[in-house]
C-alpha cells in the first residue's frame, strides 16, 4: 500500500516544485497534472458543487475524498466547503437541505439516500487566546477551560479555513471551476513521504478536539502512513482528554475505528499509544492481566473476522464487536455473582448489566445494540440445550446466526470443548426441515441413554402424611 501511495503521490508533485509545509501561498495543481476526474465524484456531490457555483458561491470538494481519489481509493464520503453561510446554503437547496449542529453549524443536502455534508469556510484564530464559552450564539468561537473547542461558527475565507483542518492529508481542495487541486499545507509532500501531520501545534489541536488522537490512529492504519514525530509525541501523554468527549460521539468513533477494514492494525496502535483503555477500560484491564492468553486471541480473531467481512463487501453488526470485546469481562463478573449465590441465569443477566452499564460510561451503546449483545451472550449458554424442539426454537431466534458465529469464534481461538457443539450446529443448518427434526431427536435419544436412572421409590417405605390423625 505505501509503495502504491508514494508512487501515485510522486506523480502529483513531479514538476510542481516543493512548497514548504504550511506555506501561506498555496500550490495549485492544474487538471493535467493530477488524476481526478468528475466521473469519479459522486453525482449528488457534483449537483451540490454546481448548484452553489450557479448561485454565485465558491464551492470545493475537500478533505478525505480528494485524498482518496488521488490515491486511487474509493471515498466513503464527499464533503464540500463553500463561502455560503448555512442559511444561504439552505436557500439554494430548500427542501433538500437541513441545517444541523451547534458546535459546528453544517448543512446536509439530501438526494434520496445520499447525504452531502456542506460546511462554510471557518475563520482563523488562535484557540489559546479564545474566550471561554459562557452562552450560545450562532456566530462565535470559544473554548472551555481545558482548551477544548466547544463552538466554532466564525466564518471566513479559504485562506483561513485551511488552518481549521486537522491533518495535512485531509486539507486538499478540489476546485469545481477549473478542476485544479489546491494545497496550502504541504499535503502532497506528506502523502509522498507517507506521514500523518497535524496542522498547527499538536498539543493545542488535541486539546481543541481530543478525538483527533484516535483519528490519527485510524488514518495512519487505513493509509499505511507513519505518524510524524511532533504529531505522535502527545499521543502518549494526552489520552486522558478522551474522557471529556461525549460517550455518544465516542461510540461513533469506535465504529469508524473498528469498521475501517484495518481493525487489527487500529487495535495494536491504540494499545501502543495507551489509548485503548479510554475506549474499553474493562477489556484493557483483562488484557493487561493476561497479555497473550484467550481474551486477547478472542478480540484479535473478532477483529480479523470483521476486517474480512468489510473487505469482501459484507455487512457488519456493531453488537458482535462489542460482544467480543466485553465477553471476558462479563465472564469474570458472572463468576463473582455465582460465588455470591445467584443462579446461573441470574448471574448471567446481572453480569451483562454490570459490564454494559460500565462500558456506557466510555462509549454509549444504543439500546438496540445492547439488547443484541445480551442475546448473543445468553445464547452461548442455550446452544448446548438443543434436543428435540429446542433446536428449532433456537434456530429461529433472530440472533441465532450471530450467536453461532460467536461460538465459532470461541472454538477458533482454543475452546476445543465446544468443537463438537459447533460442528453439530453447522451440520444442522445444512439439513432440510424434516431431517433437522430427526437430527435433534437423535440428541434427545442420546441424552436418555447417558442419563443416570432415577432412584425408584421404596414400596416398603411408609408414606408420610400431613394429617397427624392418620
Amino acid at each position: 500500500m505505501q509503495r502504491l501511495i508514494r508512487k501515485v503521490a510522486s506523480f502529483f508533485v513531479k514538476g510542481q516544485g516543493q512548497s514548504p509545509i504550511f506555506n501561506s501561498e498555496p500550490k495549485v495543481v492544474p487538471r493535467n497534472k493530477h488524476n481526478i476526474s468528475r466521473g469519479q465524484i459522486d453525482k449528488a456531490a457534483l449537483d451540490v458543487l454546481y448548484g452553489l457555483k450557479r448561485a454565485g458561491y465558491e464551492a470545493y470538494l475537500v478533505g478525505g475524498a480528494v485524498r482518496d481519489l488521488l490515491l486511487g481509493l474509493e471515498p466513503k464520503d464527499f464533503d464540500i466547503v463553500t463561502n455560503a453561510e448555512p442559511e444561504q446554503i439552505k436557500a439554494v437547496f430548500r427542501q433538500r437541505c437541513r441545517l444541523i449542529g451547534r458546535r459546528f453549524r453544517l448543512a446536509h443536502v439530501h438526494f434520496g439516500r445520499s447525504v452531502i455534508e456542506v460546511a462554510t469556510f471557518r475563520g482563523a484564530g488562535d484557540a489559546a487566546k479564545l474566550p471561554v464559552a459562557r452562552k450560545k450564539t450562532s456566530h462565535s468561537r470559544a473554548v472551555d477551560a481545558s482548551g477544548r473547542l466547544v463552538r466554532d461558527n466564525v466564518y471566513g475565507s479559504i485562506d483561513e479555513d485551511i488552518w481549521r483542518r486537522d491533518f495535512t492529508v485531509n486539507s486538499l481542495y478540489y476546485n469545481i471551476r477549473d478542476f485544479s487541486i489546491i494545497d496550502y499545507s504541504g499535503a502532497l509532500e506528506d502523502i509522498k513521504k507517507g506521514q500523518m501531520r497535524l496542522i498547527g501545534d499538536p498539543e493545542t489541536r488535541y486539546r481543541e478536539d481530543p478525538v483527533r488522537m484516535i483519528r490519527a490512529i485510524r488514518f495512519a492504519a487505513k493509509l499505511g502512513f507513519d505518524i510524524e514525530a511532533k504529531t505522535k509525541k502527545p499521543l502518549y501523554e494526552m489520552g486522558h482528554l478522551l474522557k471529556d468527549v461525549s460517550n455518544a460521539r465516542m461510540f461513533e468513533e469506535v465504529l469508524k475505528l473498528f469498521h475501517s477494514g484495518v481493525a487489527i492494525d487500529v487495535f495494536e496502535k491504540l494499545r501502543h499509544f495507551g489509548l485503548f483503555t479510554y475506549l474499553f477500560p474493562q477489556t484493557h484491564h483483562v488484557l493487561s492481566e493476561e497479555e497473550q492468553g484467550f481474551p486477547r486471541m478472542l478480540v484479535v480473531e473478532a477483529l480479523k473476522s470483521t476486517d474480512e467481512r468489510i473487505q469482501s463487501g459484507k455487512g457488519v453488526n456493531p453488537s458482535f464487536l462489542f460482544a467480543a470485546m466485553l465477553w471476558e469481562p462479563m465472564l469474570q463478573r458472572r463468576e463473582q455473582h455465582l460465588a455470591e449465590g445467584l443462579t446461573h441465569q441470574d448471574a448471567l443477566y446481572a453480569a451483562a448489566n454490570d459490564v454494559i452499564e460500565q462500558q456506557i460510561s466510555s462509549t454509549s451503546i444504543p439500546k438496540r445494540f445492547s439488547t443484541q449483545i445480551r442475546e448473543i451472550w445468553s445464547l452461548q449458554f442455550r446452544l448446548p440445550r438443543r434436543a428435540g424442539a429446542r433446536a428449532q426454537r433456537l434456530f429461529e431466534h433472530p440472533r441465532f446466526r450471530a450467536a453461532y458465529d460467536f461460538l465459532g469464534l470461541r472454538v477458533a481461538v482454543g475452546e476445543s470443548s465446544d468443537q463438537e457443539l459447533f460442528d453439530w450446529w453447522t451440520e444442522y443448518q445444512k439439513k432440510d426441515a424434516i431431517d433437522q427434526v430427526a437430527f435433534a431427536n437423535d440428541v434427545r435419544s442420546e441424552a436418555k441413554k447417558t442419563r443416570k436412572p432415577r432412584r425408584g421409590r421404596n414400596p416398603y417405605r411408609k408414606r408420610s402424611s400431613s394429617n397427624p390423625a392418620e
